[in-house]
């Protein structure tokens, strides 16, 4: 059964398969808010697991490797395999800054964000998914292998945001 829901979605059509990671993205995001949902802006500083980031911080984190992942996009789009940095959070002050504004306004821009890129990967073209870019860590890089890594990189965050809330109250639904 669960084989015959798969071959009916499309397996192979590039296509359809984009367009669920465009969808994934939109449903993290919703996740994302539902997860700070109702929280004050000192409850989701609050560190609740010792030495590990915040609801806050995962959300500033978020919001700022969604926008180092759009400029590595943009780079494919518009360049002919254009070499791509790694990225590493330690340190970055951009991260540092968001940290410092109100998660509101962070959350805010996260979402502004993740609808543009929504809209922008909805509207590419197969062979656009497929353009390349020089990555340090991985030798297959195009724009389908980095909104896929975004997607599940959130997942994971996801799930600490997850269990960052938990001792919160109870998670809204």
């Amino acid at each position: 059964m669960a084989e015959d829901a798969r071959v009916a979605r499309g397996p192979h059509d590039k296509h359809a398969v984009h367009a669920r990671i465009v969808q994934r993205l939109k449903d993290q995001a919703e996740d994302v808010v539902r997860l700070v949902a109702g929280l004050s802006e000192e409850e989701t500083a609050r560190r609740t697991v010792p030495d590990k980031w915040s609801l806050k911080e995962l959300v500033c984190h978020l919001d700022r490797i969604q926008e180092v992942f759009e400029g590595r996009v943009e780079a494919m789009l518009g360049g002919e395999n254009p070499t791509l940095p790694a990225y590493e959070p330690d340190g970055d002050p951009q991260f540092a800054a968001r940290v410092k504004q109100p998660t509101a306004d962070t959350l805010a821009d996260f979402l502004a964000r993740r609808e543009a890129l929504a809209e922008r990967l909805a509207d590419l073209a197969p062979p656009q998914w497929h353009r390349v870019g020089r990555h340090p860590e991985y030798a297959n890089y195009d724009v389908h292998f980095c909104v896929e890594y975004l997607a599940h990189h959130e997942a994971h965050h996801l799930y600490q945001m997850y269990q960052r809330r938990s001792p919160l109250g109870p998670i809204p639904h």
